[in-house]
């Protein structure tokens, strides 16, 4: 054999064992991206987004990443999203974290208790998500989920839900809205037998009260059990968070005796049975509670004072309730004009 030939052998070699071995160590040294965030556009190439990473010194250069992408069969698969990576991650890793698009995913908190006008302000509020329903009613917000017709309220349940860069309000609301069909029917076909509640619809309506009455997980299904009660005697369940919802903007944070007594298809104390719609969005525990009440003899229920109430059976009962937790064991002087009331009034059963 030729010595140039040998030459060239040798040289080829070596380059081989240098490239081969430059190729490793840029594919397996630890990289320091930093706390920075890293964008993947839509439709961006490999190539482009491994000359960013480099020009931020993420990446020593560009050529030898996008070569082991080809080799490997990962240079089409990038998912579009904002990238924070790790410090100390090789760039095998890095390429792994993009194409299987684990994006940095951003919280909206939606809490129980609230209306669907608190989670849309909640979610309008929410950084790097599309606003793609602003200014729609909620009419037309539930003809763009499908829903034409339904009432928004209670039909979306109360949750953290995450999003990524560029996501729409559509997805959190859509993913919120089949979140609460599925827990809705699955603890409707588990209800308790014999409740005086036509369907499903009315149990999460009743839910919501339920929600608004108390925070307190140990008296949901006490509270749910009074409301329960009310019902099958035909009586009013007189709660106060159902005036409130049907007086809307006007209600200023203060329940008057007039409002009590303004009807309203909402108000539960001049109308019999559940009011319309739900009047909040309702948690597991409360829907659950609804469906599942405690069996007592209750019909009235009184605050304490300290976030938990006291419960009667009869309205001489309540009435003595009324009197130590309300009134602090002192009546009045000259009695007033009776309000009935679920909750602290002194009502006679309807």
């Amino acid at each position: 054999m030729p010595p140039w030939l040998i030459r060239l052998a040798v040289a080829l070699l070596i380059a081989v064992v240098v490239g081969n071995g430059y190729l490793f160590w840029a594919w397996n040294h630890a990289l320091e991206p930093g706390a920075e965030i890293y964008e993947v556009k839509p439709g961006m190439p490999l190539r482009s987004f491994a000359r960013e990473l480099s020009a931020r010194g993420v990446l020593p250069e560009s050529h030898s990443f996008v070569w082991l992408a080809h080799l490997t069969g990962r240079d089409r698969g990038l998912k579009p999203g904002e990238y924070r990576f790790r410090d100390g991650m090789t760039a095998r890793e890095l390429l792994d974290q993009i194409v299987a698009g684990r994006v940095i995913e951003y919280p909206v908190v939606l809490l129980e208790g609230w209306t669907f006008q608190q989670f849309l302000a909640t979610i309008r509020a929410a950084p790097k998500l599309t606003q793609a329903l602003a200014g729609m009613s909620p009419a037309t917000i539930m003809e763009r989920l499908g829903r034409p017709g339904e009432h928004p309220e209670g039909r979306f349940f109360p949750a953290t839900y995450y999003y990524s860069s560029g996501q729409t309000d559509i997805m959190v609301l859509a993913n919120a809205y089949e979140k609460m069909q599925q827990l809705l029917q699955r603890e409707w076909e588990g209800r308790e037998n014999n409740l005086p509640l036509k369907n499903a619809y009315e149990a999460l309506i009743l839910a919501s009260i339920v929600e608004k009455e108390t925070g307190r997980a140990d008296e949901r299904r006490l509270i749910a059990g009074v409301f329960i009660n009310r019902l099958r005697h035909g009586m009013r369940l007189q709660t106060d968070p159902t005036v409130i919802y049907g007086m809307g903007k006007s209600f200023d944070g203060n329940l008057r005796l007039k409002d009590l007594r303004r009807d309203t298809p909402y108000n539960t104390y001049t109308r019999r049975g559940l009011p319309p719609t739900p009047v909040a969005m309702p948690g597991k525990e409360s829907l659950q509670a609804a469906l599942h009440p405690m069996v007592t003899g209750a019909l009235f229920f009184v605050a304490r004072g300290d976030g938990s109430h006291e419960f009667s059976s009869t309205l001489a009962e309540h009435n003595l309730a009324v009197l130590k937790y309300q009134m602090k064991g002192k009546p009045r002087k000259a009695p007033a004009p009776a309000v009935p009331s679920a909750r602290e009034q002194n009502p006679k059963p309807n």
